[in-house]
């Protein structure tokens, strides 16, 4: 049986788009209105049942220790003002994050790979389930998701772990024009080669 159209959710996924989290405040969601989120995020598609991923969430206090980490990551690694900036960046200005950390079960039949994509699909599903609830939202990485000494310290993350993203929530404190999107011609093949 075919499903019914939603033209409602249709036209969500069409207006939809990220917002810099450099220009969110607050107010965020409560625990109630965030859990609200993302339980419905949680429905992400999940090969085999697996749940190949967990999620922290970050409050404002959180931030600032994880920006305080982040710069001292980026002297442990001789870095440069520019990466010591970019390292606390989004720590400095963020209000309210979750981190999708990809957590891969062993598994016979179902690849790493298709557990790590469940991990990207769970961002943009906290992404679009978070703007749908009336929050702006940004899925963010950085060098620091990156680097295996931050991402143990700041989320305890074990050695088959890594961060698949950094969605921050809060409100938007900006203007917004939407940016140029790919043209379907360009990107899209209709039929085997």
């Amino acid at each position: 049986m075919p499903l019914q159209p939603d033209p409602a959710a249709l036209a969500f996924l069409a207006r939809r788009q990220s917002r810099p989290a450099k220009l969110m405040t607050g107010p965020v969601p409560d625990r109630a209105a965030l859990l609200d989120i993302l339980t419905v995020a949680l429905r992400v598609p999940d090969h085999g049942k697996l749940q190949p991923w967990r999620l922290v969430v970050v409050d404002r206090a959180d931030m600032t220790r994880l920006a305080d980490l982040a710069e001292a990551r980026a002297h442990d690694l001789g870095g440069d003002a520019e990466k010591i900036a970019k390292g606390r960046g989004q720590f400095d200005a963020g209000q309210l994050a979750v981190v999708v950390i990809s957590a891969p079960q062993p598994h016979e039949k179902i690849p790493q790979v298709e557990q790590l994509l469940s991990a990207g699909a769970l961002c943009f599903a906290i992404v679009a389930a978070a703007e749908a609830a009336g929050w702006a939202s940004c899925w963010l990485s950085g060098w620091p998701s990156h680097d295996r000494d931050f991402i143990k310290a700041a989320f305890g993350c074990t050695p088959a772990e890594t961060v698949a993203g950094i969605v921050h929530v809060a409100t938007f404190a900006g203007e917004m024009t939407d940016r140029p999107r790919p043209d379907p011609a360009t990107v899209i093949t209709w039929g085997l080669p």
